[in-house]
């Protein structure tokens, strides 16, 4: 299949994603591949799609490790129409990656000390093997722990160049991810899943002394970035995840009095120091929290995990869609863009389209990043058919 250049627009990549911000109705749907932690893909689909397209080959640069996510390169971008671009940080000055090799797997410690690692044979994400708060019994501890900097200047050397760059090259909306996952997420790191989730039940003020440590890490990091990269960018991006496939992760209730003030103090840090949007990830079933994040100043939901319990797409557009933008859901990625037909595809894309884009609200991107044995076929119908049905 050869490649076919985007033809010129005369309305910008920047100006259909802030239509879709103030939920108006542009020219058509805006399109992201890559542009966040949640939107982007594997190597080995990437690679298959490549040359499904004929593209010359490229070595794969991973930017995430522990997805194992690649940089697109803008021949694809370019290819499909993306919209967004992603700008990346940089190491911390006192951590580097540093992946040892034993007779089993690939393993590091990132910064916070966690432990990570990856099977050699047949391996395609990192997952967790070290939680160095496991065993942490006292508040003390957790306030002597060796906590990352998250107003560490190195991670932000170069950018504001780079953001310049991408600002005037392309014409695309700028992302600029978060220094960490969410305050949940992270104690759920550090403890460990089990532990964190039974210290909730039993000695919930270990877990809110974790949370507001993550929360005050991350104020600093926006506190620090946003005066430097700020002007070129056009959507900031958070995360915590709260739901399963199944319902919620925690209690309502434990959310609105032990996390949500959190989520409200870090969103609002964000807002004294930029217009951009902001954007927040959280998957699975979030029915639940979505008038508590609201409240709490998201602006942008991401990933619109279709196929989780409660997710609805028409009900969450007439639900929500006056007061979000749905960055996500266009397709089913757990199963239909997988494992299923081109024809399953095409459905696909169009009952979403048709649920999420009236009246503007709406970024088109599947609902999580591509994973390894997704056929470049189902890729291609599923861009090919939004490009079809995404004029307004």
């Amino acid at each position: 299949m050869k490649l076919n250049k985007q033809k010129n627009e005369s309305i910008t990549s920047r100006q259909r994603i802030k239509s879709a911000f103030e939920h108006r109705e542009g020219d058509r749907i805006p399109l992201d591949l890559a542009a966040t932690g949640s939107t982007g893909i594997m190597d080995r689909p990437y690679q298959d799609l490549r040359d499904y397209l004929g593209l010359v080959k490229k070595d794969s640069k991973i930017w995430d490790t522990i997805q194992q996510l690649v940089l697109v390169d803008e021949d694809i971008l370019l290819h499909i129409g993306a919209d967004a671009r992603q700008v990346l940080l940089k190491s911390p000055s006192k951590w580097k990656l540093n992946i040892i090799k034993d007779e089993t797997d690939y393993k590091y410690v990132d910064e916070w000390g966690i432990g990570w690692r990856k099977p050699i044979k047949s391996g395609h994400y990192f997952d967790m093997y070290l939680n160095p708060l496991k065993e942490v019994q006292s508040i003390k501890e957790i306030e002597d722990y060796c906590w990352p900097n998250g107003a560490d200047m190195a991670r932000v050397e170069g950018i504001a160049n780079e953001a310049k760059d991408v600002y005037k090259r392309t014409g695309a909306a700028i992302t600029l991810g978060t220094v960490c996952p969410g305050a949940l997420d992270m104690a759920s790191w550090l403890f460990g899943h089990e532990k964190c989730m039974i210290n909730i039940a039993t000695n919930i003020k270990l877990v809110d002394a974790v949370m507001e440590k993550i929360t005050d890490i991350k104020c600093a990091y926006w506190e620090m970035v946003l005066p430097i990269v700020g002007s070129y960018i056009d959507m900031v991006m958070e995360c915590d995840d709260l739901g399963s496939q199944r319902g919620p992760l925690i209690n309502p209730k434990i959310y609105e009095k032990h996390i949500k003030p959190l989520h409200t103090r870090l969103l609002s840090t964000i807002r004294k120091h930029t217009d951009a949007a902001i954007y927040f990830h959280a998957c699975g079933s979030i029915m639940d929290f979505l008038p508590g994040l609201i409240e709490s100043g998201i602006q942008v939901l991401n990933p619109v995990q279709v196929n989780a319990a409660n997710m609805d797409t028409r009900v969450l557009k007439k639900m929500f869609g006056k007061d979000i933008t749905f960055w996500g859901g266009g397709c089913d990625s757990q199963k239909i863009l997988w494992s299923g037909s081109v024809h399953e595809v095409r459905e696909e894309v169009k009952r979403r389209i048709e649920d999420l884009a009236p009246g503007g609200g709406f970024v088109f991107t599947q609902v999580h990043n591509i994973q390894e044995g997704v056929p470049p076929q189902n890729l291609m119908a599923m861009w090919e058919t939004f490009q079809e049905y995404s004029k307004y």
